[in-house]
């Protein structure tokens, strides 16, 4: 009772942060930080504890750069493909094979369809002419090579999954693995779908298995499971390395499994595994929420990751391989050529090769080993919370600032280790993220508590905004603070995202106190430049930096100095490459992205830390926009927005764009210089551009190639151009789509 009395309001400050962690763990205030903080540590934990060993079992046959330049571009004729799978059975022995691509349309590049209409029409008096064709049908008829390549083999063919409004449907599908009745009315959660692009129905009669590859992406766009059924019209279908493993397995029937824990609800409706059964036998596989299997990955990925052996597509039609090299082996066929798009972020790596993720997947399957989520992770948390947050609470009031500090490191340090051991001993995911946050926020809250009741005077308020807000707009502000707020607020405001280019390589080749000194050249001379342009540095990132124009203090014209702060920057690093080569040390390059919106600016944070900051949508795009400078080869990309509220520059539209998380495309430039510098040749080549984009959106490709080159005449360096050429080249093979909007759609962050 003393202790109540004596430490009451500090106890129940320090009780704050339980609190509202065990909302967020009930699910009644869920909080979107510390999922992703869970997230973040659940790949640090895979980082940490993946093998890093070659399974030998696994071969991924893959469409690479090599394959692409011998053979052709992406999609190959079928016989060449047919011949692929030919010697994959008939010379390398491989015992079984999975496509991680799918035909969906009929391959008629032989030219037998239209040898088929001459026959029958104007060279149908023609003598011997429909017989030399009847002879030439079965060469010919690609789609039937492949058939007959791929009949009566242990082949899994790939299709995919949509969800759109029009419902599209290409293709036959396999037959599926279960019904809708199988729950027995359960109200499972499962990932379901209204449409797909499946293989054509000759190749689907031929090889009638087949599993889909659609992974599953979190909301910060990496992939970390694959859902292992997934419903279409009350019908359950197979992801990709399911159906290869059933397939080696026997092709066993596929149950849900229903948790059976006696400590659990009756009314329990989990679903915790799918079972396997073939007669007597039954293999589990553990599923999470949504019947996803989170994926074992075994190394950092790629050719050189040395999880998986790669063999080029290209040495397996010409016949380079050794007899016998794939003997046995389970083959997936996928790509890791940038070009065909199978590139995904995971949680070892930010571009790792789709085919990858599917091969890992067959792995853990076959050891069973798949990561899982048990039924009682929430009890787990709830307990922990409890022991964790209660003995700091009533404990830290009592203990001087180091026993404090010293405590709560042994606390974390427990529920840590805890966590840790269930993960790489059991193979169980449980939550931290609440617990480690709750346990740091409490700390910080309690020992803080004296100072945040204390400090409510104007000067504190004055020295508060000076923590947050350049201490030059701090000067301004001080002399009517009764107009300043720092409650979050909506604003039309720009915001600018800059990024090194080149670090990772500077990294390499120089000392760390090499590397800092740079760094803090660099950051100085950028910062300054935003400084000088009224503009509000928020925060530096590694080697980004972010600001934004137009809070606290109004700027009316914050497009104009955001782009001329841009422009400034760019030529400020050209200054310092120019040093950097009489150094001898490698030159830098930066991507700079602008937009101009609606954003909500103010105080923002935790107990822990705050900031003054801004957030929403139009933040989001700024940050996108500049990871797409690397794209189009420039060093600033500008939202059209900005654009409009900066009308005295010049600019080059890039493209029209729809980046992850937006349905809407927008169109995005590069401002090309202030108005009144732009001479003729520069504006000659501007309007050339301009004219090719309108050819490029009318899906015009002949005019596009007479244009671009004659740009690449005038601009032969230019990147830009040359992103264009191959876009051209790769869209000429492809029908002409009236619903075609122009733009370019990105799906990762």
């Amino acid at each position: 009772m003393n202790l109540l009395a004596r430490h009451g309001p500090r106890i129940a400050v320090t009780l704050i942060p339980l609190v509202l962690a065990l909302l967020h763990t009930l699910g009644v205030l869920p909080v979107g930080v510390l999922q992703r903080l869970d997230d973040i540590i659940y790949d640090a934990r895979l980082r940490t504890t993946m093998p890093r060993t070659m399974d030998e079992r696994i071969v991924i046959v893959d469409l690479d750069e090599k394959s692409l330049a011998e053979i052709g571009h992406w999609p190959w004729s079928r016989n060449r493909v047919a011949d692929m799978v030919n010697e994959m059975f008939d010379r390398q022995k491989a015992a079984i094979v999975g496509f991680d691509i799918v035909f969906p349309e009929p391959d008629e590049s032989s030219g037998l369809k239209r040898l088929n209409e001459l026959a029958a029409g104007e060279m149908k008096d023609t003598p011997g002419f429909a017989d030399r064709i009847a002879k030439l049908q079965a060469s010919l008829d690609y789609d039937g090579l492949l058939a007959n390549a791929l009949k009566n083999r242990p082949v899994v063919l790939g299709f995919y999954f949509t969800s759109d409004r029009d419902k599209l449907t290409v293709g036959k599908l396999p037959s599926p693995v279960m019904g809708k009745e199988a729950f027995h009315g359960r109200g499972i959660k499962y990932y379901a779908w209204n449409g797909y692009g499946a293989n054509i129905e000759r190749l689907a009669n031929a090889a009638p298995v087949g599993g889909y590859f659609n992974p599953i992406v979190d909301s910060d766009g990496v992939v970390r499971a694959v859902p292992l059924i997934s419903e279409y019209q009350e019908q359950f279908y197979e992801t990709l390395a399911l159906a290869m493993f059933r397939t080696i397995a026997g092709r066993p029937q596929v149950e849900p499994g229903f948790a059976q824990e006696s400590y659990l609800p009756r009314n329990y409706k989990g679903l915790d595994h799918l079972r396997l059964r073939q007669g007597e036998r039954a293999v589990r596989i553990p599923v999470a929420e949504g019947i996803v299997a989170l994926v074992p990955f075994r190394g950092p990925g790629g050719v050189k990751g040395g999880s998986y052996k790669y063999v080029s597509a290209s040495d397996l039609i010409a016949k380079r391989l050794p007899e016998a090299s794939l003997k046995d082996k389970l083959v997936i066929v996928g790509t890791t050529a940038p070009g065909l798009l199978d590139q995904r972020v995971t949680p070892v790596g930010e571009s790792y090769a789709g085919v990858e993720v599917h091969a890992n997947l067959l792995s853990g399957l076959i050891d069973g080993a798949i990561p899982v989520k048990p039924d009682w992770a929430l009890g787990y948390d709830l307990v922990i919370l409890l022991l964790a947050g209660l003995t700091l609470a009533f404990a830290l009031p009592l203990l001087t600032a180091t026993s404090a500090i010293v405590l709560s490191l042994v606390t974390i340090a427990a529920v840590t280790a805890l966590n840790f051991y269930f993960f790489v001993g059991e193979g169980f995911v449980l939550p931290l993220g609440a617990a480690l946050v709750m346990c740091i926020t409490a700390f910080a809250l309690n020992m803080s508590y004296g100072y945040f009741v204390e400090s409510r005077s104007k000067r504190a308020i004055a020295n508060l905004f000076g923590t947050y807000v350049p201490p030059e707009l701090v000067d301004e502000m001080v002399k009517d603070p009764d107009s300043y707020s720092m409650q979050a607020a909506s604003k039309e405001l720009t915001v600018l995202f800059c990024d090194m280019r080149g670090f990772t390589k500077l990294s390499e080749k120089m000392e760390p106190t090499q590397l800092q000194a740079l760094l803090n050249v660099v950051f100085n001379r950028l910062s300054a430049i935003i400084r000088r342009n009224r503009g509000t540095i928020d925060k530096y990132m590694g080697d980004c930096v972010m600001a934004f124009w137009g809070a606290p203090v109004d700027i009316p014209n914050h497009a104009h100095q955001s782009v001329k702060t841009a422009l400034e920057m760019a030529a400020e690093v050209r200054k310092i490459n120019e040093e950097q080569r009489a150094k001898g040390i490698p030159e830098i390059g930066i991507g700079i992205g602008l937009n101009t919106g609606t954003m909500c600016v103010g105080d923002m944070g935790s107990e822990v830390r705050r900031a003054y900051t801004v957030i929403g949508d139009a933040v989001n795009l700024g940050s996108r926009l500049e990871g797409l400078s690397k794209v189009y080869g420039v060093d600033i990309v500008v939202s059209e927005s900005t654009r409009k509220l900066a009308p005295d520059f010049a600019w080059q539209e890039l493209d029209r764009v729809r980046v992850k998380g937006k349905e809407q495309a927008v169109a995005i430039y590069w401002p090309v210089a202030p108005a009144d510098r732009v001479d003729k040749a520069v504006a000659d080549e501007l309007k050339a551009w301009n004219t090719f984009l309108k050819a490029y959106r009318a899906q015009d490709w002949d005019q596009c190639d007479v244009l671009l080159l004659n740009l690449q005449r005038a601009n032969a360096k230019k990147y830009l151009y040359e992103l264009y050429a191959e876009r051209v080249a790769s869209m000429r093979l492809l029908p002409f789509d009236p619903s075609w909007d122009g733009a370019t759609n990105f799906e990762t962050k």
